[in-house]
């Protein structure tokens, strides 16, 4: 299984990555190993602020296997707009192309997810994107499988209704392997149980400790609080995303540090993370 962090800016795009949107591929090799189709498969864990046009770097959207959707602020899902434009009018969609979809493309999401981006597009009356997603509701789903992968989610703490997500597939050294990402929360039981034994954490900090100490609990965490949820669930490495342009992701990082005594990292966009 790999990470590709397409944006990892928090709360709108910065001038050097989109806004939060995280590419999960297991290649073909390791599909077929774990008994599936020997293809490359492809979830998408939101697609924020620009994010769509970087996705395109690394794969066809025509491509993917479903998208999860953490909540609905526009940082983490303002580009199901363009994708909803390219699965529609793309002039090859009828086409007998290789990676065409032939069916709607399932997009898992908080309940509401369905109305929020209609809106958002601005559909005429009358008018539905059913032919091209198939909005689920993650409060119905307590898990699902898309070929290799598993993916449970996990209501966290924000302001809106909001899903963090765990996801179990195959090693890139045989076996199985889990990557939990936490969307949008401040610290609660419900994300140290999703982070529960995780080879890899991929975790918010959009607050540092001081600056933000004044703000009301249940909006972001800091460098330390993703730290301590690492610790307490037992994960085996850290990856801190969703910092937004003013913060100084060296600070996050002594923060992480300084509660966790694992590995621990800032996520860059386009890098390949192995687990």
């Amino acid at each position: 299984m790999r990470l590709i962090p397409i944006g990892v800016s928090g709360s709108f795009p910065g001038p050097a990555t989109p806004a939060s949107s995280y590419l999960v591929r297991v290649p073909a090799a390791e599909a077929a190993a774990a008994g599936h189709e020997a293809r490359d498969w492809n979830v998408l864990l939101d697609l924020g602020n620009g994010a769509f046009g970087a996705l395109q770097r690394f794969m066809d959207p025509m491509d993917l296997d479903a998208v999860s959707i953490s909540h609905l602020h526009p940082d983490h899902c303002a580009d199901l707009s363009g994708l909803y434009v390219y699965l529609r009018y793309h002039p090859e969609r009828g086409s007998l192309r290789t990676g065409r979809r032939d069916a709607p493309l399932p997009v898992f999401g908080p309940s509401t997810a369905e109305r929020h981006v209609a809106l958002s597009y601005g559909l005429s009356e009358g008018e539905s994107m059913e032919n091209d997603f198939d909005f689920r509701s993650w409060a119905e789903h307590p898990s699902v499988r898309i070929g290799p992968l598993t993916i449970e989610p996990h209501r966290v703490f924000h302001p809106v209704e909001t899903y963090g997500v765990r996801l179990t597939g195959p090693s890139a050294s045989g076996g199985t392997t889990t990557l939990a990402y936490t969307g949008d929360t401040d610290a609660c039981p419900s994300v140290v149980e999703l982070a529960r034994d995780a080879d890899l954490l991929l975790s918010e900090a959009a607050f540092l400790e001081g600056r933000d100490d004044g703000v009301e609990p249940g909006i972001h965490l800091t460098g330390r609080r993703a730290g301590q949820v690492a610790t307490d669930a037992g994960a085996r490495r850290l990856l801190l995303t969703h910092l937004p342009v003013w913060n100084d992701p060296a600070e996050s990082l002594t923060e992480a540090r300084g509660s966790f005594a694992g590995p621990v990292d800032v996520a860059e966009p386009g890098t390949v993370y192995e687990l």
